[in-house]
């Protein structure tokens, strides 16, 4: 009944990703795409939960290797579902699709280096200076126009990571170097992806990454002793690979149902999700400066988003 479960809730979401033309901008809406952002982040730490509770038994890239042969099968169920399961992309597609997959390839490899050696909350809390850095990155690279207030709030947002991994203290982790290396990489894929024509099926584009990061992760493992995978890792990486998808697929929604400025700042119930299992399932201790640097994270990511809709409805 579990796996009937598991499957009945990824065929709604495949539903709810196939929705076009809908109208989004009611109050229920919202909601409902704030639902489902919620839940793609609870899907994502989820699956990083699973991966890291592995690590201990399962070496880095054996892991990568056999949850994204997971991955990979899923996702190509998904693209076939949708019809999508080949595709004649136009070349300009196709090499953005190259850079987009580089930055995928590398930000899993960052992420989850840091993650076997960092508690997933710290981590989790890093990652939330994304959408300050691709802003950042849009205003110096592509031009975007960026006013002083957004500025300023990038700058705040990035003492808060400092504060965060606390540089030069004892308390410094030398793996939070990892997770700042993912971000860049996040960023090469996020601004990537948005510069894919709408004939590019996302689930196409994400089945060529995961392929892609499997034959990697494949090509390393070669190079080094295989180890013996218990059949407890083996289950816990097939739950990280349906989490993933399951994150993968509520993501979509969240964005085809609400309105992206409503919808984008629960993107951050993701620390809500990540100190609970900290706490819970790995027994970590938060630092206080880890909480503080949080705040002013997250506080300037939503004031960002906030500045972003205003500019919007004014161009509107």
């Amino acid at each position: 009944m579990k796996y009937q479960s598991f499957v009945g809730a990824i065929l709604v979401l495949l539903r709810i990703c196939n929705v076009s033309g809908i109208p989004m901008t009611n109050h229920s809406d919202n909601l409902r795409g704030a639902f489902f952002m919620s839940l793609a982040m609870a899907g994502f730490v989820l699956n990083d939960t699973f991966v890291k509770l592995v690590s201990d038994e399962v070496p880095l890239f054996q892991a990568v290797l056999i949850r994204g042969i997971m991955v990979s099968t899923m996702l190509a169920g998904v693209a076939l579902y949708r019809g999508v399961l080949s595709v004649k992309l136009p070349r300009k597609d196709w090499n953005v699709v190259v850079f987009r997959t580089i930055g995928e390839i590398g930000a899993t490899f960052c992420f989850l280096t840091a993650l076997f050696h960092m508690p997933i909350a710290n981590i989790s809390a890093i990652m939330q200076a994304l959408p300050l850095a691709v802003t950042l990155v849009a205003a110096t690279f592509f031009g975007v126009k960026v006013g002083w207030r957004r500025y300023g709030a990038i700058g705040i947002g990035f003492i808060g990571v400092l504060i965060i991994i606390r540089p030069g203290t004892s308390d410094f982790n030398f793996y939070t170097l990892w997770v700042i290396g993912a971000v860049g990489f996040v960023v090469l894929r996020d601004l990537s992806t948005t510069r894919l024509s709408s004939s590019a099926p996302s689930s196409y584009v994400a089945l060529v990454a995961s392929a892609a990061m499997t034959l990697v992760a494949g090509a390393i493992v070669l190079t080094q002793e295989w180890q013996p995978v218990s059949g407890r890792s083996l289950a816990f990486l097939a739950m990280s690979a349906g989490f993933l998808l399951i994150g993968y697929l509520a993501a979509v929604a969240a964005m085809r149902i609400g309105e992206i400025a409503f919808v984008s700042p629960f993107r951050y119930s993701v620390m809500i999700w990540a100190i609970i299992i900290g706490l819970v399932v790995f027994g970590d201790k938060i630092e206080f400066w880890t909480y503080v640097g949080t705040a002013i994270v997250v506080g300037m990511g939503i004031y960002t988003f906030y500045r972003e809709g205003q500019i919007a409805r004014r161009k509107g």
